[in-house]
Formats: C-alpha cells, structure tokens, sequence
C-alpha cells in the first residue's frame, strides 16, 4: 500500500500500483495455465464426450381383478440410463461407470424419513449397470431430487471457499492444487529468502492456513482440511 501523503500528491499512483496487483495475477493466472498444459502433455490423450441422462417414468394403475397383492395397489416406476454421444468404440462402458454415487431424495412427506432415501454407492465389487430404477407405490405426482457424483480419474476436489478465491479455482486434482499454491508463492515472492525450506505467509495465506509461517513440505497436508467432495450434479424432476 502506498503512504497517503503520495497518493494526495500524485492521485495516478494508486492506479499504478492496481495495474501492478493485475499484472502479477495475470502472470499467476498464465503459469497455472502452463503448468495446466505440461500436465496434460505428460498423461494420454483425453476427448471429451457428451454423456446424456435420460430419466423416465411409468406409472401402473391399481387393477381391481388382480390375483396379487401388488397389482392391485397404483405405482409407479422411475428409471436413470444414459449412454456416451458418438462413442464408435467397439467396448460401450455401462451407465454406472461414470458416476461414484448416485443417490434419489422423494417426497419425505409421501414416503416418509425411512423410505425417501435411494443409495447406490460404488464399492470394490460393484457389478456396473446400464440404468438404475426404482419402484414405489403412489398415484400422484412426486417431486424428487437426482444427486450424481462423477467419478474423477483422478480424483478432483472442491477447494475450501477461501482458499478458491485466492488461487481462482473451483474443483481440481490434488496436483493441480498444489502447483497453483507454488505459482501464487513464487509469484508474491512468499518463499523465505534465508531458508527456502520455509514460506513466510501473506494475510490470506495467514487467514487459511492459520500460522505465520510454515515449510513448504506441510502444505500437502494441510490441505487436507481444505479439500472437499466435488459439488454432485443436481437434478430435479416431477415423477
């Protein structure tokens, strides 16, 4: 910050040292993009696909003539499927693949607080699937909430929401982080110039990591409390 008595005598500084403050988060901005780019040379090449949801559902009016119990009574079935936009390749990957979790929030009110929940998590023996469906008794309208959480390879995080303002990321790889925390490092000149092993934090390092100074090699772990679950993908549909 420049003394008051020089901003009173020459009003253009204050500019000046703004143009000062966007030019050094440019170059933050630039060198996490070409650090972004290296990474992407090192792994193999990736295409981005399209994945279409296509959620349905079909309702069973109760039929009066029915010899079971479950005829007779109205439901309705709710089926998630979804396939890759022009995939050619001879190998189709199953629905399930794509996702880590998926989980079905219906009408508490309806269904009450032990049967409005649907789960299906991904575990070492999952068995993948084409399509989830899930059938309930009803014959009106239900309001329900899809929550699908991807499966990242590999894994990416939601940054802590102060620590996303500061780097200008949302949800990246444990990686990716840490090289932007280096770049904002080398960038604000916080790297000890006595002992390097040491990082002498700025205010805002100061507010997320909560000490004045620490060694570069704590920071993986003291990530750790910063790093979230991604946001999932939210659906709301009327079945």
């Amino acid at each position: 910050l420049l003394p008051s008595q020089i901003r009173e005598l020459v009003p253009e500084s204050q500019a000046y040292m703004d143009l000062l403050a966007f030019e050094r988060k440019l170059d933050q901005t630039i060198m996490r993009k070409r650090v972004d780019i290296q990474e992407a040379l090192k792994r193999p090449m990736k295409q981005k696909r399209k994945l279409r949801l296509y959620i349905s559902n079909t309702f069973n009016p109760a039929k009066s003539d029915a010899d079971d119990s479950d005829g007779s009574i109205a439901s309705w079935e709710l089926r998630v499927e979804g396939k890759l936009l022009d995939d050619l390749s001879k190998q189709k990957r199953k629905f399930s693949s794509f996702f880590k979790s998926l989980v079905i929030e219906l009408d508490k009110d309806l269904y009450g607080p032990d049967n409005h929940l649907v789960e299906w998590h991904r575990t070492p023996t999952t068995q993948e699937t084409d399509g989830f469906q899930v059938k309930r008794p009803g014959d009106v309208s239900v309001r329900c909430t899809l929550l699908l959480m991807l499966d990242y390879q590999p894994p990416q995080f939601k940054l802590d929401p102060r620590l996303a303002r500061l780097l200008g990321i949302h949800t990246q790889t444990r990686s990716a982080i840490i090289q932007a925390l280096w770049q904002y490092i080398k960038t604000n000149k916080l790297q000890d110039s006595h002992d390097k092993e040491y990082i002498n934090c700025d205010k805002y390092f100061q507010q997320i990591f909560d000490c004045p100074r620490l060694k570069f090699s704590e920071i993986p772990q003291r990530l750790t409390n910063l790093l979230l679950p991604p946001d999932p993908i939210v659906i709301n549909h009327i079945i």
